[in-house]
């Protein structure tokens, strides 16, 4: 047990029960009972065992408790890039203890995450949350950030097991993929954060791994990750994942998520009364909770439950502030500098234009089940005039976005009470009020983690809106029948959900929006009937779709988040690009902030392109034909086509910031943080342009991982694909450095390569050195293999080490189903990126 895992005082002093005697004391129907969710977030407990309640919350990128919409003020970290794109391990693990911390005040006792799937293909929408295209990055992180949350006493989760790199029809896809790219690539991440850091849990996936559900693959759970790992951890489903009742249980499963409903309970006791399940497999199951009860302080034996830490900072607090800020700079990648990065001090004496829709509204974080309610995010406007003041000229740009958002709490009050938010009322079908209350935001969600008394088919949303007199955007978000009344105009639309996901009407529900004429201060009045489309019906009408009576996502609701869309008109985009550019003319210095949203970063969905959304491009383009000097800001966490990137003098990758991101962009951009991030996926050239591209599955739902272990950029050094953008492990930052001679020493822990790496320029920066193993064997792809990075004042010399992990000297003998070790020879490259080598050593 963790030093930071408190006990309250023990009940009695008796010795300890073991998990085994605690398993003696339930009936059958009571270990069946423990082994599905007591509802969205929390599990069952049992007082005869000393078994408290476990609570579960979404990550990795903010602790949000266990309301997926409202719910209190949390931090709001940095996205996973960011976090994996300061090559870091100290860096990983301070993150993982600050969101134990952050889990601890809200009492939660598992952390849904880290997200340990690859960037296989740069169009997959949850990359955000994921760490990188490379196992070995992704592991290495991993096993940091782990070790950092489980050694404050809150377990970590491992998901999504396997193969689930998509979000297209995820929960009906079937990845398919030989074995060697499954343990080679894929596993990888999972196997090193059991093996290197005792991850407690793991969430099993959506999807079919060749042709068996993620749920019910008795060859990874019991047989690869339960059996050769010797993992003792426990496995949950993915929310709603699970699709029968006996084959799971048999198949390595060990917790049904959500609750209370699903394939298990009474079904499971009976498909053990017949026999079709061994008793003793439920006991296993129930085995593992109870193991993870006791690591997480959840289980009393003898010693009391675990007390909760009181003296935990704030999400607002100064020293998360700090931290946030810190973090999300560490990550942020200069991917190109003509020599205008920092801001010179003659650059910021004079005006700064800064412009763009993600200058005035950036992007703090990605879309899904990783959402979370900060306490405040700050732009990259408000960041960088807190540091230069009246010389920046601030300048919006063209839309970026296709659908509207749920209004601004600053923009909405509720009437009766005048405080930020809005009056919700549910009405059952006979038009029975079935609840009144106030909603501290625009949005609120029905029938998953807030379910009112009774059954409601219609919602009323009152608000005052903070307008003046004229034209306002004007909708609503949410499946159902809209009527919205506001100063005397009306207007009204049908929403439908469009597509096959479940998730789609929590997610990415339907909204719309129109530009309405009103007096200052209108009240607002929207009428919603609520969608009464039967989803079970229509899914298990599709017989492509596969699914059984019994699978559980034909319990998910249908009715999902609920929002009031009102916000002042737009001006048109020809009026904001005109305006930037006149704006660039007058400044000495451009800065332009261009990105993605949460449209096309967010779980649910794919994208199609990376061409920026809108009239971003154009923005850029004409901006830099007016400034001197240009520098543009990439507010995204994926990569995004550059068309203009030959007319611009420096380009900042500065992800998914979180809630402190305009501070930690504003303190890069004057040089007061050093932006020492590396790139942790390639970007491509163009559209197509990569080893792996499609993310849509054919007509019989199968998704061919043909790249094999060619992922990235390990195909594109085999020719697989052309030159990227951006190599994989591609940053600037403020330093220049020299290497001298390599040294190579093959011990019994493995390679170690050394090297003396000289800071050229005039400030201390820090080097991050990368190396990469390139095979003699032609179907072995090259391979990151071990990184160091050291921080290295102006003009020294340091000796840096790499330790390389022996896992990827190997290669898996699919004839044998066993390791082998890869055959001699071949070469260890030594660079600042794959795309900027600095050495090439030969091994015998």
């Amino acid at each position: 047990m963790t030093d930071h895992l408190r006990r309250s005082p023990a009940a009695s002093p008796s010795p300890a029960p073991s998990i085994a005697e605690l398993l003696g004391r339930l009936s059958l129907a009571e270990k069946v009972h423990l082994l599905t969710g007591e509802t969205a977030f929390t599990l069952p407990g049992h007082e005869g065992i000393g078994l408290a309640p476990l609570a579960f919350s979404d990550g990795p990128t903010g602790v949000r408790g266990q309301k997926f919409v409202g719910g209190e003020a949390v931090a709001l970290f940095p996205s996973a890039t960011l976090v994996s794109g300061s090559w870091d391990d100290a860096v990983a693990e301070e993150v993982g203890g600050m969101l134990a911390e952050e889990a601890q005040r809200q009492r939660i006792h598992v952390v849904l995450g880290p997200t340990v799937n690859l960037h296989r293909s740069a169009l997959g929408g949850r990359l955000f949350e994921a760490w990188s295209e490379d196992p070995y990055l992704t592991g290495r992180t991993a096993v940091a950030f782990v070790r950092g949350m489980q050694g404050r006493g809150t377990g970590a989760c491992l998901k999504h097991l396997v193969a689930n790199e998509s979000e297209t029809l995820r929960s009906f896809m079937d990845s398919r993929l030989p074995e060697t790219v499954l343990r080679e690539a894929y596993l990888l991440p999972f196997e090193m954060a059991v093996q290197d850091a005792d991850a407690w849990s793991m969430m099993a996936a959506y999807n079919d791994v060749n042709g068996v559900p993620a749920t019910e693959q008795d060859h990874v759970q019991n047989g690869i990750v339960k059996g050769e790992w010797g993992w003792d951890g426990l496995i949950m489903s993915d929310w709603f994942a699970t699709r029968r009742t006996v084959e799971p249980a048999n198949g390595g499963l060990d917790l049904v998520m959500p609750g209370p409903g699903g394939p298990w309970g009474d079904r499971l006791t009976a498909a053990v009364r017949a026999g079709q399940v061994a008793e003793e497999t439920v006991d296993e199951h129930v085995t593992r909770l109870l193991r993870l009860a006791d690591r997480t302080g959840g289980l009393d034996r003898g010693r009391g439950h675990r007390a909760w830490a009181s003296d935990l900072p704030a999400p607002d607090s100064a020293r998360r502030q700090e931290q946030l800020r810190r973090l999300a700079a560490r990550g942020m990648t200069v991917v190109a500098d003509h020599g205008v990065l920092p801001l010179a001090e003659d650059a910021v004496d004079d005006t700064v234009a800064l412009v763009g829709r993600h200058a005035v509204e950036t992007v703090c974080m990605g879309g899904g089940s990783a959402h979370v309610r900060p306490p405040h995010q700050v732009g990259v406007a408000e960041g960088l005039t807190a540091l230069l003041g009246d010389r920046v000229a601030v300048a919006d740009g063209p839309a970026v976005r296709a659908r509207p958002v749920a209004a601004d709490p600053a923009f909405v009050s509720d009437p009766s009470t005048g405080t930020t938010g809005m009056e919700v009322v549910l009405l059952g079908a006979d038009g029975t009020e079935l609840t009144r209350r106030h909603e501290d935001s625009a949005e609120f969600s029905i029938g998953f983690d807030d379910a009112p008394t009774g059954t409601p088919a219609a919602a009323v949303l009152t608000a005052r809106l903070s307008n003046e007199a004229g034209p306002v955007l004007l909708g609503a978000i949410g499946a159902g029948t809209w009527r919205i009344t506001a100063g005397g105009r009306e207007i009204s639309a049908g929403l439908s959900l469009a597509g096959k996901d479940p998730g789609e009407a929590m997610i990415v529900p339907p909204a719309f929006a129109e530009v309405v004429e009103l007096p200052a201060g209108a009240v607002v009045t929207a009428t919603v009937e609520l969608d009464a489309v039967d989803r079970r019906e229509l899914l298990l009408a599709d017989a492509s779709l596969g699914l059984s009576g019994e699978s559980h996502l034909l319990e998910m609701p249908a009715v999902g988040v609920t929002a009031l869309v009102a916000a002042p008109a737009p001006r048109p985009d020809d009026e904001l690009i005109a305006g930037a550019e006149a704006a660039a003319r007058a400044a000495g210095t451009a800065v332009v902030v261009v990105g993605l949203t949460e449209e096309q970063e967010t779980e649910a969905a794919d994208k199609t392109t990376l061409a920026l959304p809108g009239r971003q491009d154009e923005l850029v383009t004409r901006v830099a034909a007016a400034a001197g000097r240009t520098v543009v800001v990439v507010n995204a966490a994926t990569p995004v086509l550059m068309p203009w990137l030959a007319d611009v003098d420096a380009v900042l990758v500065a992800g998914l910031p979180g809630q402190e991101g305009g501070h930690a962009v504003a303190a890069v951009l004057t040089g007061e943080l050093e932006p020492t991030g590396r790139l942790v996926t390639t970007w491509p050239a163009a559209d197509g342009a990569a080893p792996a591209w499609d993310v849509v599955p054919d007509e019989d739902l199968g998704l061919s991982y043909d790249e094999g272990t060619f992922i990235g950029h390990r195909g594109h050094h085999a020719g697989l694909a052309p030159a990227p953008l951006f190599w994989f492990g591609h940053g600037l930052g403020y330093g220049a450095w020299d290497y001298g001679p390599v040294q190579v020493r093959d011990g019994d822990d493995g390679l170690e390569v050394t090297v003396e790496v000289t800071n050229t320029s005039a400030r201390d920066s820090r080097e991050t050195v990368q190396v990469y193993l390139d095979p003699v064997e032609a179907d072995q792809p090259v391979r990151l293999v071990g990184y160091q990075g050291a921080d290295v004042p102006a003009g020294a010399t340091t000796s840096v080490t790499v330790a390389c992990d022996a896992r990827l000297r190997r290669r898996w003998d699919e004839a044998a189903g066993t390791w082998a070790r890869l055959a001699g020879g071949g070469e260890l490259l030594v660079a600042r990126g794959l795309g900027d080598v600095r050495a090439r050593t030969a091994l015998g």
